[in-house]
């Protein structure tokens, strides 16, 4: 007799999120949940990404036209394009607030040496949100698309704030170390939701994946998600 004989079966969600292409046209000030576009010349490593993500996937994206943009970039490889793509308000980035049109580098210099995002986890922007709040939204809204999209693929074009909240859920809820993780423009992060009777837990098969990176001239397509540590803020 198989000893998984009356043993519930696993329903499996994967989750493919990506993170938007490179902004440009910043100034170099901090953005959050401004409107502008990003930039999707590099056909190279959107036919890298597309070469990953599964075929028969329901899409989803937040409700900034960056996000909209890069999912464009992929179709635009020959990706079979989706008969929809639902747009998700609470996937968009933080609501940084006030902060949002101040130079990054000078904000980014103001911050304790080591800092992992623009404020402790439980600190709002002036006029804006913590990133608690966006962890909140954002896990509630996996939550939803989860029990909705049970045992499909899910791809899910996000922003740096967004994919690690979702990071932070997989890991169990730690809000905080999900900061930790990188996750460059473009990338691919995999994450696994199983459901089997009483049980829901997570894998992270994939996080930050740059499938684009053997070619060193694709470099550019790095941006900081949140504040950095470098040379120079150490010096």
């Amino acid at each position: 007799m198989s000893g998984n004989q009356g043993r519930p079966a696993a329903v499996v969600t994967r989750w493919w999120w990506v993170r938007h292409a490179p902004v440009r046209n910043d100034g170099g000030n901090i953005y959050g949940q401004s409107d502008i576009a990003c930039d999707t010349s590099d056909t190279e490593v959107f036919e890298a990404v597309a070469k990953i993500l599964p075929r028969n996937a329901v899409w989803y994206a937040s409700n900034l036209k960056r996000t909209h943009q890069t999912a464009e970039a992929i179709w635009a490889t020959g990706f079979p394009r989706p008969a929809t793509m639902t747009r998700e308000a609470a996937f968009a980035e933080q609501n940084l607030g006030q902060w949002q049109g101040m130079n990054r580098q000078a904000f980014l210099a103001s911050q304790p040496v080591g800092s992992n995002w623009f404020a402790s986890i439980d600190q709002p922007a002036p006029g804006g949100e913590s990133f608690i709040d966006l962890y909140t939204r954002v896990t509630s809204a996996i939550a939803r698309i989860t029990a909705d999209e049970a045992g499909r693929d899910v791809i899910a074009v996000g922003h740096g704030g967004t994919i690690k909240a979702a990071v932070g859920l997989a890991l169990g809820g730690l809000a905080e170390k999900c900061l930790a993780f990188d996750i460059d423009n473009c990338s691919v992060t995999r994450l696994d939701h199983i459901a089997a009777g009483d049980v829901s837990t997570w894998r992270l098969p994939m996080v930050n994946q740059q499938p684009w990176m053997a070619d060193a001239k694709h470099r550019a397509m790095h941006q900081p998600a949140g504040p950095e540590v470098t040379t120079s803020k150490l010096a």
